[in-house]
């Protein structure tokens, strides 16, 4: 039951749909612009920078705070399974974020909340991996998307480390294969999400971002 509150928790703050919210404000709907994904690349494509940044830390923080508040709600009382509700409660945003109903199921790609994620699922050091994970192949082919793909993959084997290494004890081992479960999924998710641009990134015609400079 504890599973599907947080998954329900974790869908209601993803759909707060930061980019696609701005666009109405401006009259648009930004589905209909750029690459038609609404999220934080598109938001940059499409509103510039700034905006762009806006709506990465919108939903950097709605993934944050429902994170923070299952923790606060049920980490006392089950601490052989807080992490495993934390992942429940990241798949309901990634779900939210992806597939808000009241935009017919027609959403991001759920890579922006999974910095809220990076930040509070566990200890500092975990952040600074997931960054890693997303900024080192970003840096060197400026493309979001591989960064993203690098990242998903990059957790499924960095949990299951993390597990097996004993970080979330005191988990029993069918809580952490559950965990390795839900993480796989999540991670098919993003691939699933992301297969035109897989299929534009092996055929070079893949857009890239540049944060601190023009596209030449």
């Amino acid at each position: 039951m504890l599973r599907l509150v947080c998954l329900l928790i974790g869908y209601l703050f993803g759909m707060i749909q930061s980019a696609y919210l701005y666009g109405r404000m401006k009259g648009i709907d930004i589905r209909n612009y750029g690459s038609g994904n609404a999220g934080t690349t598109n938001a940059m494509r499409v509103f510039g920078k700034k905006i762009g940044f806006l709506v990465l830390l919108c939903d950097l923080s709605k993934s944050l705070v429902a994170l923070l508040l299952v923790n606060a709600l049920f980490g006392a009382g089950n601490p052989e399974r807080i992490y495993l509700l934390k992942l429940y409660t990241i798949a309901g945003c990634v779900l939210g974020h992806d597939y808000p109903f009241y935009m017919n199921f027609k959403g991001g790609k759920g890579v922006a909340v999974m910095a809220g994620f990076a930040i509070a699922f566990y200890r500092p050091w975990f952040f600074f991996a997931c960054l890693a994970l997303f900024a080192l192949p970003f840096i060197a082919t400026h493309y979001v998307s591989l960064g993203s793909l690098v990242l998903y993959a990059g957790l499924v084997v960095l949990m299951v480390g993390m597990g097996q290494g004993g970080c979330f004890a005191p988990a029993p081992q069918g809580v952490l294969t559950e965990m390795y479960i839900v993480q796989l999924l999540l991670s098919a998710m993003a691939f699933y999400k992301h297969r035109a641009n897989i299929g534009r990134l092996l055929s070079g015609t893949e857009n890239k971002t540049y944060l601190l400079k023009k596209k030449a």
